[in-house]
Parts: C-alpha cells; sequence; structure tokens
C-alpha cells in the first residue's frame, strides 16, 4: 500500500467517524471522545446519553461489505480499552456500558447497530 493511499483511506475513515458522530448527536447522544487510543487498544467514538457510555466501533467501506462481523480479538481490545477509558473518568464508574457498532457505506446515512455485543 502506497502513503497516498493510506491518507485516502485514514482520510475516508475520518469522514466515516465524524458521520458518525453526527448522528449520534442527532439521535441525543453526548460525544466524549473521538479516537480515544490507549496502549491496549482504541475506540472510535465514546458517547453518552443519560446514564450510558456507549463505546462504538465504526466500520466503513467504499462499497457496501460494512456489514462484516468484529473478530473476538477486536472485540477484547475495545473492552481492553473501554476499561481504560473508565478507570481514566472516574465520574462514569456508576454509567451503565454498551458497545455497538455504526456501518458507513457512501451515499447512506450511517446505520447505527445498538448493544452490538456484550463485554
Amino acid at each position: 500500500m502506497t502513503a497516498a493511499e493510506r491518507r485516502r483511506r485514514d482520510r475516508f475513515g475520518r469522514l466515516a467517524e465524524t458521520a458518525c458522530a453526527v448522528r449520534l448527536r442527532f439521535s441525543g447522544y453526548r460525544i466524549l471522545a473521538r479516537r480515544f487510543r490507549t496502549p491496549v487498544g482504541e475506540i472510535d467514538i465514546v458517547a453518552r446519553r443519560g446514564a450510558t457510555v456507549v463505546f462504538v466501533e465504526v466500520k466503513a467501506r467504499r462499497d457496501r461489505t460494512a456489514t462484516e462481523v468484529l473478530s473476538p480479538r477486536q472485540r477484547a481490545r475495545i473492552r481492553r480499552a473501554a476499561g481504560a477509558f473508565l478507570a481514566a473518568h472516574p465520574a462514569l464508574a456508576g454509567c451503565t456500558m454498551r458497545f455497538d457498532l455504526m456501518l458507513v457505506a457512501p451515499w447512506e446515512w450511517p446505520r447505527h447497530v445498538v448493544d452490538a455485543w456484550r463485554g
């Protein structure tokens, strides 16, 4: 993969995450963090609505194959990163935690899969 292709993919991914953040805001969520990185993993979007903290994985594809399932390894990595996020934000300790998936394809509103898997 060339450097130009890597930049193009990164730009597309950032655009997809922005579209998902906008969709979440319209749905009443407050965005707490985007691209939260830790040594144990990364979370694309962390949002909150009421007493629920939602950890969102964004899957974006140029074609319509974005519905692929996350591997158990990816889920575990996101779960560990969620634990690190909550440890860094003790005020959220009493909140319910949920893992969602958002699917993005060109020219479509992002699809939000609520409670896509259990932590």
